[in-house]
């Protein structure tokens, strides 16, 4: 059966409740939908956010695609002379940078205009911001035939209502501040249809 739908959320932070209630919301079906996950699944310094990795891990079995965001790398990073949770770095560090799903390339925060997407480097698809965003789509080269979507940058910052997508040049910016107390956001990207979440505390 081909896959029909084309579902993408970004900056989930831990927020696990949220993104199983979007993805009920939304009727998704993993035989007949795509589901790309663009990073960021977890706060790294926060540790209970880290049983939303196992979340993720089992939308990948079922066929998502999860991509690496900053925020995982960090996990990378040891502290205290250790690695922080072992278990799930080999695991993570198998997953890719970007995507190309039909004419939409999927990546965590952009991409270096100029550089062709082979080329790019691991810091800038996972942390890159005001040179991606300020830049022209006809500065990507092949890669300005995509309509790029990405996180990272929540879209309050670039001018976007709290909770709501960004729409630039080419571009589609779909972390809506889960981090920050606004939504989490799923994306139908081929419809154009968008489910929301709010993640502000409970007073």
């Amino acid at each position: 059966m081909p896959k029909s739908r084309l579902l993408a959320v970004s900056d989930i932070h831990g927020h696990q409740d949220a993104l199983i209630h979007l993805l009920q919301q939304a009727d998704y079906d993993s035989s007949s939908d795509r589901l790309i996950l663009l990073g960021d699944y977890i706060n790294a310094d926060d540790e209970a956010s880290y049983g939303t990795l196992d979340q993720v891990r089992q939308l990948v079995s079922q066929g998502a695609i999860a991509l690496l965001g900053n925020q995982e790398l960090r996990l990378a990073k040891p502290r205290n002379g250790e690695l922080r949770f072992p278990k799930q770095w080999s695991w993570l560090s198998s997953l890719p940078l970007y995507t190309i799903q039909d004419h939409f390339l999927l990546v965590h925060a952009g991409i270096r205009p100029g550089i062709p997407l082979e080329r790019q480097s691991v810091r800038d698809l996972t942390e890159i911001r005001d040179d991606f965003i300020r830049s022209k789509s006809e500065r990507f080269g092949e890669e300005g035939r995509y309509t790029i979507v990405f996180g990272h940058t929540p879209t309050h910052r670039l001018g976007a209502a709290p909770g709501k997508l960004w729409y630039g040049d080419n571009r589609i910016g779909i972390d809506t501040g889960a981090k920050h107390g606004h939504q989490l956001t799923l994306v139908n990207l081929h419809e154009g249809i968008s489910y929301g979440c709010s993640t502000a505390p409970a007073l």
